[in-house]
């Protein structure tokens, strides 16, 4: 029996051929993420994100306010937001070091700055 992955490659296939797609596209290259080296020496990832009603609240409003902020990036506004204990961290890429700046700011209006630590990297 084929596995559920096997299948869905194979139904994949099918319908880039039934659409007259070019060989190349037809290929499923499967490649490892490009930043799992720098993921797997992460001491804080969203795993430890707390579970505490608190926290969670705490980071709903940080992303609100990064979301409401219209002046970034997608990539700023899918930045990893991660709270215990009322600190929040700030993980992922952004664009440029202003924006960079820009996230953590938004985070600090809503926590103290001392409550933000600011763990962005501009990619």
């Amino acid at each position: 029996m084929k596995s559920p992955r096997t299948r869905m490659l194979g139904w994949a296939t099918a319908v880039l051929l039934c659409l007259g797609a070019p060989i190349s596209s037809r290929l499923v290259a499967q490649t490892a993420p490009d930043n799992s080296a720098n993921n797997q020496n992460q001491t804080t990832t969203a795993d430890n994100q707390s579970s505490a009603s608190a926290d969670r609240h705490l980071t709903a409003k940080v992303r609100r306010a990064i979301i409401a902020d219209k002046g970034l990036s997608l990539y700023a506004h899918n930045v990893k937001i991660i709270t215990r204990g009322g600190m929040v961290t700030l993980k992922g890429p952004v664009q440029s070091e202003d924006e960079k700046n820009k996230v953590a700011a938004d985070a600090a209006s809503v926590v103290s700055a001392d409550k933000v630590s600011n763990q962005l990297t501009v990619k």
